[in-house]
């Protein structure tokens, strides 16, 4: 799994060092690509067999659907395959832009996937987390966690 938070740099590329807790994650999983797409505010990356089973589960949600639609549109048609080449993925410029990535930027844990944040974004999102944290853990007990 997925797991901590940690600063990065991209270069002027898009390149992106994976960390060495994550390539462990990946070198288990026999995997040599990420699946990058787009989400709320941040990126999120996948190793190619979890992507597999989302698009799996996507292709059986009801086609005439709105959200659904919104779903497939903005979430599965942002997936780009980027493959590991020594231990650094290069995001497509298009995915940059729109998780508005600038040069420095935190990957953080997320289990099956973690998310690609620009470093001031990040600070932002994580104290609105932090905040809410108590609320959210409450209603996480009430699910047995």
């Amino acid at each position: 799994m997925f797991r901590g938070r940690s600063r990065h740099t991209l270069d002027p590329k898009g390149r992106l060092a994976v960390p060495t807790r994550f390539r462990d994650v990946l070198e288990q999983k026999g995997e040599d690509c990420l699946v990058v797409t787009n989400h709320d505010r941040c990126l999120w990356a996948f190793a190619r067999s979890d992507w597999r089973t989302i698009e799996e589960e996507a292709a059986k949600l009801p086609r005439f659907d709105q959200s659904v639609n919104i779903y497939l549109r903005y979430f599965i048609s942002g997936a780009v395959e980027c493959p590991l080449k020594h231990w650094r993925i290069t995001i497509p410029p298009d995915l940059r832009e729109i998780g508005e990535l600038s040069k420095e930027v935190v990957l953080v844990g997320q289990l099956s996937r973690f998310e690609i944040w620009d470093k001031q974004k990040w600070e932002e999102e994580f104290q609105r987390a932090r905040e809410r944290f108590s609320e959210a853990s409450q209603s996480l007990s009430q699910l047995g966690l």
